[in-house]
């Protein structure tokens, strides 16, 4: 008879299974669906709806979608209780924290100019 897992595991040097709790701790904060989030936060669809001001089938098809503007993003998880934060990993560097974007920026934060419009030169004289 085949052993189970959690024997395999437990034949493990100790620092293996620490390694395997710590990647375990590390996949169960991470969720893979919108869908998954909203119900992890107690919400319905309706709920959501309300919270948006959009009918329910509008929350469906955001949760289906696979591609939409941060700015549907952080209305969504607001909408179930949550806060948007965008984490960036650059190579060589620990992670940093965007705090916003653009015209959504905040008091005294640079927002940058719209690709394709170049300052003008002044005239020579």
């Amino acid at each position: 008879m085949g052993r189970t897992l959690d024997e395999v595991i437990a034949s493990l040097p100790a620092e293996e299974q620490a390694a395997i709790e710590a990647r375990y701790q590390e996949l169960k904060q991470e969720v893979e669906s919108l869908r998954q989030l909203r119900e992890i936060a107690g919400k319905a669809q309706l709920d959501v709806a309300a919270a948006l001001n959009i009918k329910q089938p509008s929350v469906s098809k955001i949760e289906k979608q696979a591609d939409m503007y941060l700015s549907t993003l952080r209305s969504y998880v607001e909408a179930v209780g949550g806060k948007l934060e965008l984490i960036i990993r650059l190579p060589s560097r620990p992670a940093l924290t965007l705090q916003s974007l653009g015209d959504v920026a905040g008091e005294g934060a640079v927002a940058s100019r719209p690709h394709g419009h170049r300052r003008k030169r002044a005239a020579a004289s």
